[in-house]
């Protein structure tokens, strides 16, 4: 997998929404040269337009699949898009209260991999602060539902969540292993205040250890809000990792 970084197209979703196309250029004028689209499905056709205008991959993608009613849907346009890796973005907190919740998520994860593998493509979760705050007889439902997934499937560990979650971020990735094939990397306060969060290297998490805890997975820009140009903020993560990440 390419080391070069990727963004979640989530950061700038107001520009998306406005000139998808248009978005998309700016983010390849900045240097990136891989995405991570959300929502994909509605919206191949379009996406597949802006990424071939502007020489860019996705990797991975973002999708509602764990409660979607066609799943094949989803991976079929993956496929259309070149995307090799979907991943579910957001199961809520309310569903993560107890081992039977766990179980019945990694449940539906691992009949979700089995059919993404008939697609040629992988599937994963990512996570937010939930998933490492609730606890089950003192672990975290994370650790618990990552034990019981099966070996195809794979993780996108959201680092400020899990921090902001209370996990000691590194230690986790070190312990999930090769499980973990992306990383979103952002920074700023450790708050659910997501108008806090800064460019990496600027904020309250140590993004260089988390890096180097987990090295063979690919870099995913992201901010769930921003104060200023979040283009600008883009820009200076992705000046941050090139110049931070060995």
């Amino acid at each position: 997998m390419s080391r070069k970084p990727s963004v979640q197209l989530y950061s700038v979703r107001e520009a998306v929404q406005q000139d998808l196309s248009a978005a998309v250029a700016r983010l390849a004028e900045i240097g990136l040269t891989q995405v991570e689209p959300y929502g994909f499905h509605t919206r191949a056709a379009e996406f597949k337009t802006a990424f071939a205008a502007a020489g860019v991959t996705a990797p991975s993608g973002h999708a509602p699949v764990i409660d979607a009613e066609n799943p094949r849907e989803v991976f079929e346009a993956a496929n259309t898009l070149g995307i090799t890796t979907v991943i579910d973005p957001f199961v809520p907190a309310e569903r993560w209260q107890s081992a039977d919740d766990v179980q019945r998520i990694a449940e539906r994860v691992n009949e979700l991999s089995a059919i993404a593998h008939e697609y040629v493509l992988d599937f994963g979760y990512h996570n937010h602060h939930w998933e490492l705050q609730n606890t089950v007889e003192g672990r975290s439902v994370f650790e618990l539902f990552a034990e019981q997934l099966d070996p195809g499937v794979v993780l996108e560990v959201d680092t400020f969540w899990a921090t902001v979650g209370g996990a000691d971020t590194p230690a986790l990735l070190r312990s999930l292993g090769d499980r973990v094939r992306f990383l979103h990397v952002k920074d700023g306060a450790r708050s659910t205040d997501t108008s806090l969060q800064q460019p990496a290297g600027r904020g309250e998490i140590d993004v260089r250890a988390i890096l180097a805890a987990a090295p063979q997975a690919l870099r995913v820009i992201e901010f769930d809000a921003y104060s200023g140009d979040v283009f600008e903020g883009i820009a200076d993560s992705l000046a941050w990792l090139t110049e931070n990440d060995a």
